[in-house]
């Protein structure tokens, strides 16, 4: 950003990149077990699950385990 006679100018470069490979389906050569797309699944699905206990936790004022009824 420069300061030219009380204007502000904004200068902005774009770099371009090449695309890195996308990981679909296609890209595998079997669809079960430990593959990159299973794996990437499972720790979004993780996550995602991880988030709702928390907030499931903060809401009630409860653990998972009194929720359920093991405590």
């Amino acid at each position: 950003m420069r300061l030219l006679g009380g204007r502000v100018t904004l200068i902005y470069i774009a770099t371009v990149t090449q695309p890195t490979e996308i990981l679909t389906m296609d890209n595998e050569a079997t669809r079960f077990g430990f593959t990159g797309f299973a794996e990437t699944w499972n720790g979004r699905l993780a996550m995602i699950g991880f988030l709702v206990g928390l907030a499931t936790e903060l809401l009630t004022g409860q653990g998972i385990l009194s929720q359920i009824g093991l405590i």
